[in-house]
């Protein structure tokens, strides 16, 4: 995530939604037989543009889900929503996943896959047309799909970069 910035915010004051993404039972064989514990991906969101995700682990699923939703506060970021979809078409990679994800008409829905579809949700877009690509692990995914928001950009930002209209931005 070198080439582009991150909008990242405080996520004290906001009125955050919760959603677990994957639970993972993992067990460790030690001397005196099995070690239970549990691993949590969770995306928290506003609805509003705001989108964090998290790993909680722990000895308890619940511990697991709480510890989960303090890491996701700690990563959230701003997305660019514009009418319930995303100003532009956007694809980005993690590890062996990758997604793309393209704006659509209002009325389309989200049109996405499971994790992928959480992350979209939490950010509160409504219209938008997605693919995952490559690997269907969770955590990979909900990790790409929070790199291809982070690199969506405002079309203010962009005309003003350019030194154009809105307008021209849009009609290219």
């Amino acid at each position: 995530m070198s080439k582009t910035q991150i909008n990242r915010i405080k996520g004290g004051d906001l009125e955050l939604h919760e959603k677990v993404v994957a639970i993972n039972r993992v067990v460790k064989t030690t001397k005196g037989g099995r070690a239970f514990s549990f691993s949590a991906l969770v995306v928290v969101g506003n609805g509003a543009g705001v989108v964090g995700h998290g790993l909680g682990k722990a000895k308890e699923v619940q511990e697991a889900i709480t510890k989960g939703i303090d890491d996701a506060k700690k990563n959230l970021i701003k997305v660019p929503v514009m009418h319930g979809t995303i100003p532009h078409e956007q694809l980005a990679k993690e590890g062996a996943a990758k997604v793309m994800i393209r704006p659509a008409a209002h009325g389309t829905g989200v049109i996405a896959g499971g994790s992928m579809r959480a992350v979209l949700e939490a950010a509160g877009i409504t219209d938008v047309l997605s693919k995952s690509l490559g690997s269907a692990n969770p955590h990979n995914v909900v990790k790409a799909t929070f790199t291809a928001l982070a690199m969506l950009r405002e079309p203010i930002a962009v005309a003003k970069q350019r030194n154009i209209s809105l307008k021209k931005v849009f009609n290219g």
